[in-house]
């Protein structure tokens, strides 16, 4: 094909733009920001033991930006440098309007803002909006589940039903979405049951991602005796199955293998046993607009009030570059010879 050399391509623009360069969200470790986690709510259809508990205090609905303020915000995080942006809960998709955020994103795919807007969601309700979601742009969703038995998803989610993940699973591919599985790794029945959840995913041509589990939330103390670390886990797989390391990145802390009996990929996502944090490019929003540069990290800065009593975006500006220089080394979690550090945030805040 030949390219017309008075044609820019968004790359190209990105690379000549010495101003855009100069705003890139860049910390005092020489690590940039370009992917950001947006958790739109709090809130979920689902209790899953290792993320909430039962009985949840959600937020205030006064408390949480709208989502026209949450998209004002994303705007901001644009002119910064951020590619890639990911909707998390909570559960995004119990959000009321949520798909106008989606809206309003996709013409930033479409004008070339933005490389990529995906999802994390439990599925519950990915059979609805798996349609809408492809209509927007939105190319690859990754859906948590952690087992393929539906008493123990039941058990896990306190009151899930797999049954409407599996629809949701069918719904998303049927639109043209690539799934990918997140799974979050235990002590127990997970490790009885990665093998079938393997076959099940890439028997659908879908990736699996396993999680180490972090000290998160109310039970985060309790994490010592389920914790299974992903590098053990992999040393016993290899014993199993072929493993072929691959380069390939989706822009996350995710380190991928190919299966060679699947031919599928197979993720790991290491907090703990492998830290990931000297090449991190993320920073996260909450859902009332809190920014955290570390999921592993307390300190969180609020953008809500300089948001609402500002007309332009500077003020903003300036505190979100601020925050993010200041961005740590990495994270304090620990979970090691039966001693746990951890925080008392829930996962639900911010979505993994």
């Amino acid at each position: 094909m030949t390219v017309d050399p008075k044609h820019k391509t968004n790359d190209d623009c990105r690379k000549r733009d010495p101003e855009r360069q100069n705003r890139l969200l860049r910390d005092q470790f020489g690590r940039t920001a370009t992917y950001l986690r947006l958790s739109v709510t709090d809130r979920c259809d689902l209790r899953c033991t290792y993320c909430m508990a039962e009985n949840m205090t959600f937020l205030p609905r006064k408390d949480l930006l709208s989502l026209e303020e949450l998209y004002r915000l994303t705007t901001i995080f644009m002119e910064h440098g951020v590619r890639k942006i990911r909707l998390t809960g909570g559960e995004p998709l119990v959000r009321k309007n949520v798909m106008s955020l989606f809206e309003n994103l996709s013409r930033h795919l479409a004008n070339g803002d933005l490389d990529e807007v995906t999802l994390t969601t439990n599925g519950s309700l990915l059979s609805r909006y798996a349609r809408d979601l492809a209509r927007f742009g939105v190319k690859r969703v990754n859906v948590s589940l952690d087992t393929l038995d539906g008493d123990r998803y039941r058990a896990i989610t306190r009151w899930g039903s797999i049954n409407r993940v599996f629809a949701g699973l069918d719904a998303a591919q049927d639109a043209g979405l690539h799934v990918k599985l997140n799974a979050v790794a235990q002590k127990g029945a997970f490790e009885k049951e990665l093998n079938d959840l393997i076959r099940f995913a890439h028997g659908r041509g879908m990736d699996l991602t396993l999680i180490e589990e972090m000290p998160l939330g109310g039970a985060a103390s309790c994490r010592h005796s389920s914790f299974l670390s992903l590098a053990d886990l992999r040393h016993r797989l290899e014993q199993e199955w072929s493993l072929e390391p691959l380069a390939v990145t989706t822009g996350g802390p995710a380190k991928y293998v190919r299966i060679s009996e699947t031919g599928g990929r197979l993720g790991f996502i290491t907090p703990m046993s492998c830290d990931f944090c000297s090449d991190c490019n993320r920073i996260r929003l909450s859902c009332t607009g809190e920014l955290y540069t570390c999921m592993g990290q307390e300190g969180g800065l609020s953008l809500r009030d300089a948001l609402r009593q500002s007309d332009g975006n500077e003020i903003v500006a300036q505190l979100l570059r601020q925050k993010v220089f200041e961005k740590p080394s990495g994270h304090d979690f620990l979970i090691e010879d039966r001693q746990v550090r951890g925080l008392t945030r829930a996962m639900s805040t911010l979505g993994g």
